[in-house]
Formats: C-alpha cells, structure tokens, sequence
C-alpha cells in the first residue's frame, strides 16, 4: 500500500503569483491547511483554539452586547494570529484569579429569563402570601374607602346657583351677594321685638292675627304682588312696636299699612276709596289719610327693610325648587305670618325654615343640601325647633276660625298646595 505524500511538507508543489491568482480549491488548498495545520501543533506554548463557543463561560467583557463577535474555529492560525490567542489567555487567567461579584456570576440561556441566584436564595426564605383571597379582601376594602370619599367629596359639594343667569342683568350676580350680606346686617338693626304686645293695653296678640288673616285675604282679592303682603306686616308690627293703639282702630293700622306697602311695590295700587270700601265704610277717607302721615313719621319713612319674602327667593333658588316647593313654601311661610309668637325668628330664619319643612312634607326625610346651608347659613339641627312650628301651624291650618290662608292655597291657582299631608314624623321625633 503506497503513502500518500499530501502530509508531506517536502513534496508539496510551490505556487507562483500566477498560479495564486487563479488558483482553485484543490490539492495545493487543501495541502497548504494541512501544513499550516502541522505549524498549529508544533506551535510551542499555544493551546489549540478551541472549535466550540461555550456561553457559560463568556464574562462581562465578552457578554451578549459584545459588538465583536468570537472569532471563528477554522480561521488558519498565523504567527499574528497566535500571539493574540496567548495575550486573550493570559487576560482570561488574570480575570479567573479575581474575585467576581455576585451579578457577575450567571448563566446565559437562550430564551431562559435571567435569575440571580442570592436573590433567589433570599427570595424563598421570605413567607408567601396566603391566597388571592387576601389580596381580593384589600382590594375590596380600598375599593368600599374610595367610594365613602367620592360620597363625601358629592356630599361637600356646593353648587354654584348664579351660573345660569350670568348673562341676565336682572340678576344682579356681580354683586347679588353683597346684596344678602347687607340684607342679613339690615335684619338684625331692623328687627322687630317679640314681646312689643306687652305695651299695648287695648290690642292683643289674637287680635293682631285676626287682622293678618283677614289682610291675607284682601291681597288676595285685589290680586297684589307678594312683596307687598310681607311689607304690610312689617310695617304693621314696627308701627305697633312703637305706637299705641286702640282696638277700634286697628284694621285702619292694617289698611294704612296695605295702601303704603301697595305704593312701595305695585305698579297699579288701589286707590283710598277701594280700602274704605273693603272695610264697609268702617273708616273715612280723611282718618285714612291722617294715619298714613302719622305711621311714615312713627317709622322715620324707612320702607327698605328686608323681610322674609327677600329670603325666600334665594333660598329657594338654592334649593332648586320647582313650582310644587315653591307654593308649599309660602303657603307654610304665610301661616307663620299670622302667627305671633314667630316674631322671636329672623325673617332669613323663617324662610329657611319654611323652605326646609316644605322639602319634608313633600319628599318625607328631612332633607337640607349643602348649598342651601350655604346659602342660607343655617344648618338642619337649627331649623328644627322651628319648623316643628311650622308643622303644628300646618296641621291646623284647615281648623278654626282664621283660615284665610288655607283657603287661599286650596285654589287651582296656587296648585292646592293646602292639601298636601302635614311633615308628622318631625314631630314624632321630637317626641
């Protein structure tokens, strides 16, 4: 059997620079490897490149990141090419001897996520939780605690009631709070005592309730703004406060009082003979006159005051009230007119207090939203002694002698707002 002479470094053909540049893979190519495979194991002191990448071992320099990718295994090793793998060996020796931090010890997968093993190691010595249903029962708790601070949050809010008219120059609502800050300063200055009767030695109580009713009823006829009625009995009770009357003469009070209101408010007013007529000649038009003089000088002229009716109209609006609360309320506001001992109230105070119970009686809870206390300034716990007053007075509207008021409120005109059924639950509850 002959030997071949292809591992023979002596009996290999040299090659000129022709036969290099058109040289094709043959005998001289594969000769030539073999021979410069002969130099790599006669090499002294060099390892052989080792032909496998093993990725367990590639270090912080030569990571995943690295731009410069290993070098390949069949690369032909050149005199170049050894001195940089025994410099790479010698660098990897040094870096062995090192101490390696923790996150420099790990292993790199492909598509296997990468796992510190302290952290790991950490990891399973600290307790699991107990379930999902722990975690459920927090959510739940947190979710029931921001619902109850939404609910607060609805609850504090007020709303703003002059948004609507802001283009409505009647409104006023540039300057429509200062206007009920100055009323509220004006009902403490004007406010009319609540025992004035006492220094009456002719007129009574009853007596003064007799005339409002009878008054109310007359507005009524001569079909008079609602202004004008709350005026007539303010003008009544500050002219009794300070003058003396007789019984006789006490509806004169209340005509003088009508004529004067009437020309304060209305744009057409009944003339003196209309008033003489309604009191069946009772009084002479000079004695009409002469008590008008005498009840403008008594009260110094001074016809502005606030009275209830200016109330009720902002607080109604910040109750949002619709034409059923609105009659409701000053059908029971008129009722606290006739009645005496209301006098002991301020007027802001009444109309609160209507507005409040009418929202009882026709919702059945008691019911005071924020804006209204805002608005009006009073809160639920205040209006209560009140308008179980105001109740008592509704309960017994229907009965009686003085029954103007019921009679006027059960017409189609002011909806039959007397019929709706009293607020008896706060009177229960004050029981």
């Amino acid at each position: 059997m002959g030997v071949s002479n292809e591992n023979n470094p002596i009996m290999t053909k040299p090659t000129n620079g022709q036969e290099m540049g058109s040289r094709k893979f043959g005998v001289e190519t594969r000769n030539n490897r073999r021979a410069l495979g002969v130099i790599n194991q006669n090499f002294v002191g060099v390892n052989q490149y080792p032909c496998v990448v093993n990725k367990r071992g590639i270090s912080e320099t030569n990571g995943i990141c690295n731009k410069n990718p290993p070098i390949p295994a069949h690369r032909p090793i050149t005199r170049k090419f050894a001195a940089q793998i025994a410099s790479s060996q010698q660098h990897y020796l040094e870096e062995t001897k090192k101490p390696k931090l923790a996150a420099e010890n790990f292993s790199v997968w492909e598509d296997v996520p990468i796992i510190d093993v302290d952290e790991y190691e950490a990891a399973k010595d600290q307790p699991v939780p107990m379930s999902l249903e722990q975690t459920e029962t927090v959510s739940h708790d947190n979710k029931t605690q921001m619902e109850i601070e939404m609910e607060d949050i609805f609850e504090e809010t007020a709303i703003d009631i002059d948004s609507d008219d802001a283009k409505n120059p009647l409104a006023a609502v540039d300057y429509v709070e200062d206007l009920y800050a100055y009323y509220s300063k004006m009902e403490v200055s004007s406010r009319i005592s609540p025992d004035y009767m006492a220094q009456q030695f002719d007129v009574n109580e009853r007596m003064r309730s007799i005339l409002i009713d009878w008054l109310i009823e007359v507005h009524h006829k001569f079909d008079l703004r609602e202004e004008t009625l709350f005026l007539t009995v303010n003008l009544i009770d500050r002219f009794l406060e300070k003058q003396s009357v007789v019984r006789k003469k006490l509806q004169l009070v209340g005509l003088v009082a009508t004529l004067l209101a009437c020309k304060y408010e209305e744009v057409t007013l009944p003339v003196v003979d209309d008033l003489v007529f309604i009191s069946d000649k009772a009084y002479a038009r000079k004695e009409v006159l002469e008590l008008e003089k005498l009840m403008l000088n008594t009260l110094q002229f001074n016809m502005s005051v606030p009275t209830p009716y200016v109330f009720m109209r902002r607080f109604l609006k910040a109750a949002q009230s619709d034409q059923k609360l609105e009659l409701l309320s000053f059908f029971l506001i008129e009722l606290c007119l006739v009645e005496y001992e209301m006098l002991k109230f301020p007027p802001s105070f009444i109309a609160a207090a209507a507005i409040f119970t009418a929202q009882c009686t026709l919702y059945g809870v008691k019911q005071w939203s924020t804006t209204c206390e805002l608005h009006t300034k009073y809160s639920e716990d205040q209006l209560l002694e009140c308008s179980r007053l105001i109740v008592g007075f509704h309960k017994n509207a229907a009965t009686g002698k003085l029954t103007g008021v019921h009679r006027k409120y059960n017409t189609s005109k002011f909806g039959h707002a007397a019929k709706c059924e009293p607020a008896h639950f706060l009177l229960e509850q004050n029981q």
